[in-house]
């Protein structure tokens, strides 16, 4: 089970001071939550994103700190959600997580996801120098109960034989209990022939050399020559 903790914040938290403080601002929302404004280690989620990934369910233990509570009435330290990484928002300069949206979700509902596609194996037709695997799409979109999403969904090219060989997303094997979204008759995947460069070769003008050779006629007619001199 994947773990990360988050702690709530306010409006009024200033960015930067968090992100100085090695804390990545986010905000929850989605299936029977309020939207929540909260932060999270830079360091755990990282980790975490590394491991669960957009598709992978995680669990966000919210707590609160600062609150108060009379004692009539007792306030739950800390929220257990279960998210999905919704979108993660990237500084474009240093590459890191700058912001985090995540999504609660019930875990009794299907949810429609994005998935990452990872080929495998090596076309044959591109072993034969037929030409060059092209992989047109990278990610399909699928919906399946949380527990059933998988981490990715790998694509095995090695069906592709001949130039005429396409791999269509009705092609792909899904695992148990996850349903396809993405349109079936798309293309995943092809091998496209090599094609063969030819050296373009200047033309010659001929009439250019031509002339050249009457100018050089021209010159050596219209030599002077030298008369002997009587001794």
């Amino acid at each position: 089970m994947n773990i990360l903790t988050a702690t709530k914040r306010s409006k009024t938290d200033k960015l930067a001071f968090i992100r100085n403080n090695g804390m990545i601002p986010a905000v929850v929302y989605g299936a029977q939550v309020e939207n929540t404004l909260v932060s999270v280690l830079s360091i755990d989620f990282v980790k975490i994103l590394k491991i669960a990934g957009e598709t992978s369910t995680i669990v966000l233990d919210i707590t609160s700190t600062g609150e108060k509570a009379s004692p009539e009435v007792k306030v739950s330290a800390s929220k257990k959600v279960d998210v999905l990484i919704h979108e993660v928002q990237v500084d474009p300069v240093k590459g890191q997580p700058i912001h985090v949206d995540f999504l609660a979700i019930d875990m009794n509902k299907p949810v429609e996801v994005t998935i990452p596609l990872e080929f495998t194996g090596l076309a044959k037709a591109e072993k034969d120098g037929l030409g060059t695997l092209v992989k047109v799409l990278y990610e399909i979109d699928i919906e399946a109960l949380p527990k059933d999403l998988p981490h990715n969904i790998q694509v095995d090219v090695t069906g592709i034989i001949t130039l005429e060989d396409k791999i269509h997303v009705s092609d792909i094997k899904l695992p148990k209990g996850v349903t396809l979204v993405t349109d079936g008759d798309e293309v995943v995947a092809l091998v496209a022939a090599v094609k063969e460069e030819v050296e373009e070769v200047a033309p010659v003008d001929l009439s250019a050399i031509e002339v050249e050779k009457k100018g050089k006629k021209d010159e050596e007619g219209g030599e002077e020559k030298e008369t002997p001199k009587a001794e």
